[in-house]
């Protein structure tokens, strides 16, 4: 069985920085992409950065150059480094990835969230 654990969240005054961290374990074979997602109360969740197997990264332009997404395949781990933290930045933050397993069917994973605050 896949799972991934999210870890790192918490409370930061605004322009902080938080780390936070995706570790999938299980049966896996590969991993694809792997994404941060993040939903703030009364909204709809939003794609943040994303990684590629090969290290091709992408970013919703609300966190460019602020937010680093990094992955290291030997651990089968995600990272996001979040700096210059806003209020607007406050969600329920997840992780997601498209993972080959040897026990079934290439599908996408969802972590079960951390929470970030930021506070003015």
């Amino acid at each position: 069985q896949v799972q991934l654990v999210e870890s790192g969240g918490g409370t930061v005054q605004a322009g902080g920085s938080l780390r936070l961290s995706c570790a999938a374990s299980g049966s896996i074979f590969s991993i694809n992409d792997m994404n941060w997602y993040r939903q703030a109360p009364g909204k709809q969740r939003e794609l943040v950065a994303g990684v590629t197997n090969l290290g091709r990264t992408n970013y919703a332009d609300s966190v460019k150059g602020r937010f680093t997404i990094s992955r290291d395949n030997a651990k089968n781990t995600v990272h996001l480094q979040m700096n210059s933290l806003k209020p607007e930045d406050t969600a329920v933050y997840y992780c997601n990835a498209e993972i080959w397993s040897f026990s079934g069917p290439r599908r996408w994973y969802w972590g079960q969230g951390t929470q970030v605050t930021v506070s003015s």
